[in-house]
């Protein structure tokens, strides 16, 4: 923990804390290693993400991203429907086969599209993401169009999101075999 600082500091701090970290880091862990209040370190990154550092807050923490170099060799959005009871399995079946869960997004009809992090790429980060959304009593953004949403998936190999997709589909997860 730092002596007392100035506000610009603490940011100068928090933004060396995450550059320097290699998994993300929760606003309670800054918040103690800078001797403040959760509260005041979620104001210091809405300003520090409008001064356009690159910043991301995902189920697991805050994350600085260095560059888009470490983004996995191939991309694409795949729409999927199920109910929230399914959530593991669907991330699961994902993970299992090489696949990258960047994000998850929904179309709400009153407030338009919704976007999350997930950044998901193994069982272990899947049941804590499931945790964390059981501990904290929150919804899944796929409870507020339904069940229906999609996500961002990322592999090394095309074939990779194929096989995924292909999973999914044998799963009655995608929304485009059920329709």
């Amino acid at each position: 923990m730092k002596a007392k600082m100035s506000a610009d500091e603490r940011r100068e701090y928090i933004l060396k804390l995450l550059r320097e970290s290699q998994q993300p880091l929760s606003g309670r862990t800054i918040a103690e290693r800078a001797g403040v209040s959760r509260q005041i370190i979620v104001g210091d990154m809405a300003l520090l993400k409008a001064k356009k550092e690159p910043i991301l807050a995902t189920s697991q923490g805050y994350i600085y991203m260095h560059d888009s170099g470490s983004q996995k060799g191939y991309e694409r959005t795949i729409a999927c429907y199920h109910s929230p009871e399914d959530t593991v399995n669907e991330l699961n079946i994902l993970v299992d086969h090489g696949v990258f869960v960047k994000d998850v997004t929904v179309d709400h009809p009153i407030y338009g599209e919704f976007t999350a992090q997930l950044r998901i790429s193994n069982r272990k980060e899947v049941e804590a993401f499931i945790e964390q959304i059981q501990s904290s009593n929150a919804a899944l953004l796929s409870e507020l169009t339904d069940g229906i949403h999609l996500h961002t998936i990322q592999a090394d190999r095309e074939d990779l999101l194929d096989q995924a997709e292909q999973a999914l589909e044998k799963a009655g997860y995608l929304v485009n075999k059920k329709v």
